[in-house]
């Protein structure tokens, strides 16, 4: 349902009777609310509206989930400038101002990456696929899923090749970071908000050397996953109960 919904424009385009593609990032979250209205009822409510509301976790995790990102891009930025790309002339024209408007309007905004995605993909389907399996293999499974549904913006709206290795790739933070803070669709909210705010293209590289940056940025996400998967193992044998949707639907519904 979330292809479905956020590629809709894509027989219309496909038959000339739509000028562009137009990708919908709020398919996740659409299809979530669906599916809980007719398989779940209030209590799938309930439990979904628990996950994307948990904020007392640590403040380490606040951390995590708005600075990894930034460290992830700015590492990247500096080291294509070690590789001999021209200083950046992007980083000059960047204001606090600025920052924090893209990432309060990018918050609240369904039409946008981080609300449309994230309680549909972490809130809704990640703690099914962990209610029988374990975290790295739900990781992948859902990695594998995110990443297809950005392919029409490969296809048609100009995002790098190199984007869907890394949606991979980073889909196995977002689990990492969703199962370490008990669930909290919030903390990935926040994570993803972080990650399209203050991009690797804030830099300005041109040419070859946003060519570069992109690989290398793609290189220091997969790092950041084996270090959790090499120094965090235990986070990736079990998730806990409160990230999975055991024992949330009504007894009517198991066993389907």
């Amino acid at each position: 349902m979330s292809y479905a919904i956020s590629w809709a424009s894509w027989p219309f385009f496909a038959a000339g009777l739509m000028p562009r593609m137009e990708f919908l990032p709020v398919g996740p979250l659409a299809a979530a609310v669906i599916v809980i209205a007719v398989t779940e009822g209030r209590s799938g409510f309930r439990a979904w509206g628990r996950r994307l509301i948990r904020w007392r976790v640590g403040w380490v995790w606040y951390a995590v989930a708005l600075l990894l990102p930034v460290a992830l891009v700015l590492v990247s930025g500096f080291i294509t400038m070690a590789f001999g790309a021209a200083a950046a002339p992007g980083l000059e024209q960047l204001t606090w101002s600025g920052l924090l408007t893209v990432f309060a309007v990018r918050l609240v905004n369904p039409l946008d990456g981080p609300l449309g995605e994230e309680p549909g993909f972490r809130g809704y389907a990640l703690p099914l696929l962990q209610a029988s399996r374990p975290p790295l293999l739900s990781a992948a499974i859902l990695g594998a899923l995110v990443t297809l549904w950005h392919l029409p913006l490969v296809l048609f709206l100009g995002l790098s090749v190199i984007g869907l290795p890394t949606t991979f790739a980073i889909t196995l933070l977002y689990v990492w970071l969703f199962n370490r803070s008990g669930g909290s669709v919030l903390l990935t909210l926040l994570f993803h908000n972080s990650q399209g705010t203050f991009t690797v293209g804030a830099f300005g590289f041109t040419a070859a050397d946003a060519g570069r940056a992109e690989l290398i940025y793609f290189l220091a996400v997969v790092l950041a996953v084996l270090a959790t998967v090499v120094l965090d193992r235990q986070a990736w044998r079990k998730a806990p109960r409160s990230a999975t949707a055991v024992g949330r639907f009504p007894l009517r519904m198991r066993g389907r």
